[in-house]
């Protein structure tokens, strides 16, 4: 089974299409979309993120540690949180993702994880 990384993606506030609030009915709901996740032993961790404004981006250069604030990339979109699940292949973690979307009302993106023992990456190379 290949592990893949469902990246959940929050916009920023002027959006177009506004997101519902996380009312305790909606978080109930991505509550429940975990639980069906660990039932069917997709899910192996997850985390929300908080907001790409409170980031704080780390580089090394010249041996000296440089430290600014702020999201590493200006852009309307975030990585707002995550979810890696294991799945048989790249459509069962496309279908988790659909769900994960419905339910959060956010774009998922699905990358595989790269495979160490076969040294390359899972199946999303049959995509052709």
């Amino acid at each position: 089974m290949t592990q893949y990384l469902l990246s959940v993606h929050s916009v920023a506030e002027d959006r177009t299409q506004p997101t519902e609030p996380m009312t305790p009915e909606r978080f109930g709901r991505v509550l429940a979309l975990q639980e069906e996740m660990k039932a069917a032993g997709a899910w192996l961790f997850g985390g929300r993120l908080t907001d790409a404004d409170l980031a704080t981006v780390v580089r090394v250069s010249a041996g000296e540690t440089l430290t600014t604030d702020g999201p590493f990339v200006e852009s309307k979109e975030h990585l707002g949180g995550f979810y890696i699940v294991e799945a048989d292949d790249l459509d069962a973690a496309l279908a988790w993702a659909a769900k994960t979307s419905a339910v959060i009302g956010a774009p998922i993106e699905v990358r595989s994880f790269w495979d160490d023992h076969g040294a390359g990456p899972g199946d999303d190379t049959d995509r052709g």
